[in-house]
């Protein structure tokens, strides 16, 4: 490629935009390359917050160019881009960046005149293709139109004809880059398409586990002029557009594609506006939200809250809160059946539910516990879940897919047929949203300043100077009896980080170090979980550090607790603001005995102040009367 570039060949290298302040939608198109082994990360920094936001990402290795194209939506406050290149080692590798541009409108927007093509992408195929069309020496044959963009022969359009087509169902497909932002509106476009034997043309969506959707094919056979189709599309992830020829013969005839738009308002005044899943989230702690039960079964589930204690776990939400629990009143009745049903969602959507769950006590748990999706005429339609292990007295995350083509709601069902069989079973956070969990799941992974640890330590480190032991990454119950979680914060049978104690004496410390925070006028808020349970526990403290001369921090105090708190994950929230680049730190002291196994989970920063938690007030010491459940 001729001109200019600029390239990294060791190391690593970052290269950051001018402060940009984009009022109105805007595509970065990124032209690159990657030689041999390396990366090429995108990242936007928004000018009150301490984390970076990832924005796209590549590793693949190519012989020329690629083009990348990144939506940037419309923002108030201002944010620079950053490009940081990562060669691997060793000789010959190397990242290069040809051009940059930021152009107004979506990334799927083309009219296809760019020699760039806007980053459409066309699936080789060694008989059919899409090519450009247009501006050309063309075959006195050929009937391909004039571009509908500049209405001449010298603009440019997409098009894929027949003439070497050689078998049955052969298929072209172009497909627009991929979107990296959530759009909702109208996907607009021209076509002229030449049947002489027949052609198949259709539109679809394809999300990244490859999932099709077709959301749009011709109804009319041919047509002798630029025709404009206008689809409405809802993407919740990330998905790209891709249009798709399949011919049966050598005459099969042409289709041509151009001037391809979006616009954030729907074409048809008709479409349902974007459906918001939220409506059947609830954390229990204003009430029931949206879920009820059946008149006729009672009150099988109830909201309850444990007060912080070592016998009985607290909710899932902060440990102090609210949580439904069904079977909590002894009756005389042989046994009972709670149905606890959600509010009527949308058809044909593709829902995520989330959920915890905790049991307590039970010999059987054939029935304790299972979701059915229902119609809204209340006829089950499909049980997507039920139990299958026995963990007892810890909150265990479940995530569900569904799709069904009427509308429906989720149905909680407990079922005790003999009495003396069933133990407690608890249920709360309950989150749907729009699409597959695993995509959603991925997106989540992706978010700055947020660590479960179940991938890794999030850049966390170990203060080796001074420290008297490690915190450790590990799943599962912790080796000492009587003293540490029973799995994870997250899911229940993921992984935290946690203060082995018996390894250390009294009074020695261990201190894990966040990675390096840019530091905000904006105030920001850290939540966290951490578990203190054990006879012996001793203190767990948060830091604040920042650099001032020399290599010694200083440090200030942000949060401690002291001594045995709960069976339960409690949830930690800090306010503080730093202008300064800075570090968090979480010191666990050892305490008198070996059970005293500290642990922490599920740490996010976001800018603040933090919500106020209302009745959850950060608790220290013990509760008056262990067994206290509260109705």
């Amino acid at each position: 490629m001729a001109g200019r570039f600029i390239a990294v060949d060791s190391g690593r290298a970052v290269l950051e935009s001018p402060d940009l302040e984009l009022l109105d939608w805007t595509c970065l198109r990124l032209v690159y390359q990657i030689t041999g082994s390396g990366s090429l990360h995108l990242h936007l920094r928004p000018e009150d917050e301490n984390f970076d936001y990832a924005l796209w990402s590549s590793s693949m290795p190519s012989d020329s160019w690629v083009i990348a194209s990144v939506d940037l939506r419309n923002t108030t406050s201002s944010y620079k881009i950053l490009m940081e290149g990562g060669p691997g080692r060793g000789a010959g590798n190397s990242v290069a960046i040809f051009e940059i541009h930021i152009v107004p409108g979506y990334c799927i927007e083309c009219n296809f005149e760019e020699h760039h093509l806007c980053g459409y992408s066309n699936q080789w195929n060694p008989n059919v293709n899409w090519y450009v069309g247009g501006n050309i020496a063309r075959d006195p044959q050929s009937n391909l139109p004039d571009d509908h963009t500049m209405n001449n022969d010298r603009g440019h359009y997409m098009y894929v004809n027949s003439i070497y087509a050689k078998k049955f169902q052969e298929v072209a497909k172009l497909s627009s880059p991929m979107t990296t932002t959530p759009m909702v509106g109208c996907l607009a476009f021209y076509y002229q398409r030449d049947q002489e034997r027949g052609n198949l043309f259709s539109v679809f969506t394809k999300d990244q586990l490859g999932h099709y959707e077709e959301i749009w094919r011709p109804e009319v056979y041919a047509t002798s002029h630029w025709k404009l189709v206008q689809v409405d599309i809802k993407a919740p992830h990330p998905l790209e557009v891709v249009f798709e020829v399949a011919f049966n013969s050598p005459r099969g005839g042409f289709v041509a594609l151009d001037d391809i738009s979006f616009s954030p308002e729907f074409c048809d005044t008709e479409t349902e506006p974007t459906f918001d899943p939220t409506i059947a989230n609830c954390d229990f702690e204003e009430g029931f939200c949206r879920y009820y039960q059946e008149r006729a079964e009672g009150s099988v589930w109830s909201r309850v809250s444990v007060k912080p204690n070592v016998y009985r776990i607290g909710d899932h939400t902060s440990g102090t809160g609210f949580f439904l629990m069904a079977n909590t009143r002894f009756t005389s009745r042989p046994g009972y059946v709670g149905r606890l049903h959600g509010p009527i969602l949308p058809e044909n959507l593709r829902y995520c539910l989330r959920f915890h769950y905790a049991l307590h006590g039970f010999r059987k748990v054939d029935n304790a516990l299972a979701v059915y999706v229902y119609d809204d005429n209340n006829v089950a339609q499909e049980k997507v879940w039920s139990l299958s292990d026995a963990s007892r007295d810890i909150w265990i995350e479940v995530d569900i897919t569904y799709q069904k083509p009427m509308p429906t709601k989720v149905v909680f069902v407990s079922i005790c047929k003999n009495f003396w069989d069933c133990g407690l079973v608890a249920l709360d956070d309950v989150t749907v949203n729009v699409g597959d969990c695993r995509v959603a799941a991925g997106m989540a992974r992706s978010l700055p300043g947020q660590c479960d640890f179940e991938f890794g330590n999030c850049g966390y480190t170990q203060v080796k100077k001074g420290d008297m032991g490690d915190w450790l990454r590990i799943r599962g119950h912790t080796p000492t009896s009587y003293t540490g979680p029973k799995g994870d914060h997250t899911t229940g049978v993921g992984y935290y980080m946690y203060l082995e104690a018996s390894h250390m004496l009294t009074g020695h410390s261990a201190r894990l170090l966040s990675s390096e925070l840019r530091g905000s006028a904006v105030p920001q808020c850290l939540l966290f979980y951490y578990h203190m349970y054990g006879s012996g526990t001793g203190q767990l403290s948060l830091f604040l550090w920042r650099e001032e001369g020399g290599h010694h921090p200083r440090e200030s105090l942000l949060w401690r607790r002291q001594g045995e708190q709960s069976i339960s994950w409690m949830l930690g929230m800090v306010d503080y603001t730093c202008e300064d680049r800075h570090q968090i730190v979480f010191e666990a002291i050892r305490g008198p005995s070996i059970r005293s196994d500290i642990a922490i989970d599920d740490v996010v920063f976001k800018k603040g102040p933090c919500a106020d938690p209302g009745d959850s007030t950060p608790y220290s010491g013990f509760s008056e009367n262990f067994n206290e459940i509260e109705y």
